[in-house]
């Protein structure tokens, strides 16, 4: 479509491909990060550390999980980022928080790679150098992995307030905007308070069973509103 003949006092809005494209993004990113997540140990409580540091330190895939893991949050925010550029184009909408939405989706990225350095990376060396470590070193050995666990805990937690702030903002935009189903905005919303739940729960509690309800309703909030904005993009198209 050419931006030339779109009528004065409207907005482009990148018509149907742009949304299929953002649909797209979000699914594939999904997808991505459910696929590498299944390759994560899973056995032990993860606020048990002696019990986690053991399974981590067995675990040879444990680095490559967590570079998975942001390969697919990548996607997403890039499914957000192009979401909230369309949100933000159609008449109806909320622009301000379209903005402040994608604003929002490139900070919790910064702090998602962040995270997944602490925790894919710097917490595999200190669970295996535990792990290897004999006499009283490994007891220094666990302190240090220790402190690698509660700095994951404090980056998790703000990137998802964080995360949860840019589906709620972008949620916002959505449900205000004639070219989107409405309830996709809702849900979006929804899915962005389930995050900021987590957020709260995991640095006050850690991995605790506490965040159970929080992290499966945002999972499962999550994918029934890109699978629906999927199928909406394409039944447009």
């Amino acid at each position: 479509m050419d931006t030339n003949h779109v009528p004065a006092g409207q907005n482009y809005d990148g018509g149907p491909g742009v949304r299929r494209l953002a649909a797209v993004l979000l699914v594939t990113g999904v997808v991505v990060s459910f696929a590498a997540g299944a390759l994560h140990p899973e056995g032990a409580n993860a606020n048990d550390h002696a019990a986690s540091f053991a399974e981590y330190a067995r675990s040879d895939l444990w680095i490559g999980v967590h570079l998975g893991q942001f390969v697919g949050m990548a996607v997403l925010i890039g499914g957000l980022l192009v979401l909230g550029t369309v949100a933000g184009g159609v008449p109806g909408r909320s622009a301000w928080a379209a903005r402040f939405g994608k604003w929002a989706a490139v900070a919790s990225l910064a702090l998602y790679g962040a995270l997944q350095a602490v925790d894919g990376v710097a917490l595999k060396h200190s669970v295996d150098a535990w792990a290897a470590a004999e006499g009283a070193g490994k007891a220094v050995r666990f302190a240090a992995a220790e402190d690698m666990r509660w700095l994951e805990w404090g980056m998790r937690s703000y990137q998802s307030f964080v995360l949860g702030a840019a589906l709620i903002l972008i949620g916002a935009a959505v449900g205000s905007s004639r070219g989107f189903p409405r309830p996709v905005g809702y849900l979006m919303g929804l899915s962005g308070a389930a995050y900021l739940a987590q957020g709260w729960i995991i640095g006050a509690e850690g991995f605790s069973g506490s965040n159970t309800v929080p992290t499966l309703a945002g999972i499962a909030l999550v994918l029934v509103w890109t699978l629906w904005l999927l199928a909406s993009s394409l039944r447009r198209s």
